[in-house]
């Protein structure tokens, strides 16, 4: 984050010198002790909550802000409504003042074009209204994200917060001064001396008034953790906070608290991208709204890093895009952008349309949330006979796909939400996030407790596919059921994941044959898919004779795999392919892994205490046994060494993404070598990934490592990584491709 505009206050990092009160008094040193302690902290706090860099640590700042708050006991008189002391205080109020807005705070246009074309049209709309000819230069742009949160206006007099107001209709908000100063990116007292702009001209003084236009906001992973605190709460028994629909309705709620203790435990933050009411104007020397953000930055407000200027509506497009795919990894919501045209100057010739202005739009992106009605709840059973209620719902198009059906994950989350069949509910889908049901909606609250047409959701007792007995093990949400390979559901789970690309890779063996073979009996277990004979594939439903030839080879080659490959294949509850990886690894041969203790298996990375648990009771089965040694029996076979040595590989504990065309490696070989030097290739960018390996066209894969801060290198770097240059690479690839098991 940028420094360079940041006010600038002197440091204090040294205790106070101890005098004697009976002859200090309230001394004009004594006040000038206060403020140079208040601006201090402000400049600590700037720091921390603005620009993500302290200086000192958080026990420094304690003691300092400590020190304050016992000379102002002592000194009531000293006290002033911007000390940082000051941010909470107070009772809570009784109830909204009413403030009119000095300028008003207009509303944007959306523009409902969600493809790319809607910043060509914006474009176009611009240029006409400006007289422009194609010969004319582009216009120039800003673009910021159009954060999802709750709009304020913040009015400061001589450089202190007097008043933070909502938007209201635009021309009335409330008072919530009470709660917006508790808000640590919000400064109680701006810097007066002039700052420097981003173009090195220089401004005048703060404003004998000035309103500052912004978002309140509630981070993701503080919405997650309120959540989070609430849903145990409520488990343990307690009267648990609220659970929150979304961030912007919690951030909404904690502004509009009246008790201002409440809303600080909320931890809000706060976005600047506009001014309101400015008197005397002070931007003589400011020429573009791109300025006046500095400008900003440069008086202690956070702006967004990711705001930016574009040229025409080619830029315009690029950016929506690449917002577009940041979204979902950013830590706060957006639902689209803002363009805004840049300079000044051609805001003011282009004006209003009423409570518009014509030099702006909100350009949305495809709605991730809409509603629809729950036509049915039915249950699906998995392969490890977890049973999942599913809503069927009317076909919606929401985060750019049609939805019919939304998970409801287990009976207690069904129940929580009350979801029920004939309910209008809200569905919320973001990018490959399968959708899910956020919450009902109900036209009169006095809904929740009569009766909607239906009764709420209980899970079966019986399995709704084999009609074994349903149980719920202790301290367990799901449940399950106990029919095991009798259940013709965990049948056709189980040999869909056996014969998956990433298991035994069976090429022609998929769902509606796999539904042919179970509803025929002609597989209960999977040692029969390699006992079907051509005679018997061919007289399934459009299986040709050649199909049927294919799918023979395909079973045939799968008996050459991998101990990985096998091990992740069998389905055993908990282990992923990573895991199946690691166990394969770490033993060697699969004679190991059947005598392994839960000790022993908790010595492999990654493998906790429920997997090593989870990994031993498979095998202590008589029949999964039974099974292994069928399958051996029909042939399967894979390379298996020694058990790998600890040592210090180059990328043990490491988590690797390998984006976009490498120069010399497949993918296939990215992951091997990843894999070989101690490592995990994962297919998802997030903050544990350590590396991005990048080549030609990486796509959305390398804007979220940026985003994140993940380091990002290319190949020759990833092979220095290894020991070795390109040549030795390729010459060791072999060998390599056979040490991986």
């Amino acid at each position: 984050m940028e420094n360079s505009h940041r006010f600038t206050y002197p440091t204090l990092l040294t205790p106070v010198v101890q005098r004697d009160d009976r002859t200090m008094g309230d001394t004009p040193d004594f006040a000038a002790r206060i403020e140079r302690l208040r601006a201090v902290l402000q400049d600590h706090a700037h720091r921390y909550y603005v620009l993500d860099d302290p200086i000192v640590p958080d026990a420094e700042y304690d003691r300092l802000y400590a020190e304050l708050a016992a000379l102002e006991t002592a000194h009531p008189q000293w006290v002033s409504p911007d000390s940082p002391t000051q941010r909470i205080g107070g009772k809570p109020l009784e109830g909204f003042g009413q403030v009119r807005h000095r300028v008003p705070m207009r509303s944007i246009r959306t523009e409902t074009d969600t493809t790319p074309m809607g910043a060509a049209q914006f474009d176009l709309r611009i240029r006409k209204e400006l007289g422009l000819s194609d010969a004319d230069p582009p216009v120039v742009y800003m673009v910021e994200p159009k954060f999802d949160g709750l709009a304020i206006n913040l009015r400061y007099e001589h450089g202190v917060l007097v008043q933070a107001a909502t938007r209201g209709d635009g021309e009335m908000g409330e008072d919530v001064t009470h709660t917006i100063r508790t808000i640590r990116q919000i400064p109680l007292r701006l810097a007066v001396a002039p700052q420097p702009m981003a173009e090195g001209a220089e401004v005048q003084e703060v404003p004998e008034v000035l309103e500052v236009r912004g978002e309140v906001y509630l981070r993701r992973s503080v919405f997650r953790e309120l959540n989070a605190r609430a849903q145990q709460e409520s488990a343990a028994g307690t009267h648990g906070a609220k659970v929150f629909v979304n961030p912007r309705n919690a951030a909404a709620g904690a502004v509009r608290q009246l008790d201002p203790a409440i809303a600080a435990s909320r931890r809000l933050s706060f976005f600047a991208y506009g001014v309101g009411e400015v008197s005397p104007v002070f931007w003589a020397g400011c020429t573009s709204q791109w300025e006046l953000l500095q400008v900003l930055r440069g008086w202690g407000f956070l702006v967004s890093t990711l705001v930016q200027r574009a040229h025409g509506h080619g830029e315009l497009a690029a950016r929506y895009q690449e917002l577009g795919v940041l979204r979902d990894a950013l830590d706060f919501d957006i639902d689209g952008v803002v363009y805004k045209v840049d300079a000044l100057a051609l805001q003011e010739r282009l004006g209003y349309l009423t409570r518009e202005p014509r030099w702006a739009v909100a350009h949305k992106f495809p709605a991730q949330e809409q509603i629809t009605t729950v036509q049915a709840i039915d249950v699906q059973v998995g392969r490890t006979g977890k049973l999942t209620p599913v809503a069927r719902l009317a076909p919606v198009f929401v985060g750019g796909a049609t939805v019919t059906n939304a998970s409801l994950h287990n009976e207690d989350e069904v129940l929580r939400k009350d979801v029920r069949v004939g309910d209008r509910v809200v569905v919320r889908r973001a990018g490959d996030v399968i959708p899910e049901v956020a919450y009902v909606v109900l036209d009169d609250p006095a809904e929740a407790s009569c009766e909607r047409g239906a009764n709420p959701f209980r899970m079966p007792v019986l399995c709704p596919v084999c009609a074994s007995h349903v149980v719920r093990e202790d301290g367990e949400v799901d449940h399950r059921c106990s029919g095991g390979l009798h259940c013709s559901a965990q049948r056709k789970q189980a040999l869909a994941h056996w014969a998956q690309k990433r298991a035994l890779d069976i090429d022609g063996l998929g769902d509606k044959l796999i539904d042919q073979l179970v509803d025929r009996d002609l597989v209960r277990t999977l040692p029969d898919v390699y006992r079907l004979d051509l005679d018997t594939l061919c007289g399934l439903e459009r299986m040709a004779e050649l199909s049927a030839s294919n799918l023979r080879t395909a079973i045939e080659g799968s008996k050459r795999t991998t101990l990985a490959r096998f091990l992740y294949g069998l389905g055993i509850r908990h282990v992923g392919e990573s895991t199946a990886k690691a166990l394969a690894r770490h033993f060697g041969g699969l004679d190991a892994i059947l005598r392994a203790t839960v000790e022993q298996l908790q010595a492999v990375d990654d493998v906790g205490p429920t997997v090593a648990r989870s990994v031993r009771a498979f095998f202590d089965e008589h029949h999964n046994l039974t099974v292994v040694q069928a399958l051996r029996a029909c042939g399967l076979t894979w390379e298996e060494g020694a058990p790998v040595q600890a040592q210090a590989l180059p990328l043990q504990g490491k988590t690797v993404v390998v984006t976009g065309t490498l120069p010399t490696l497949s993918r296939e070989d990215a992951h091997a070598r990843i894999e070989a030097a101690g490592g995990k290739a994962s297919s998802s960018v997030s903050q544990r990934t350590h590396f991005v390996l990048a080549g030609e066209n990486p796509g959305s894969k390398l804007a979220k490592a940026h985003s994140l801060g993940v380091r990002v290198i290319d190949e020759a770097e990833f092979l220095a990584m290894l020991g070795m240059g390109a040549e030795q690479a390729d010459e060791s690839g072999t060998l390599m491709q056979k040490t991986l098991v």
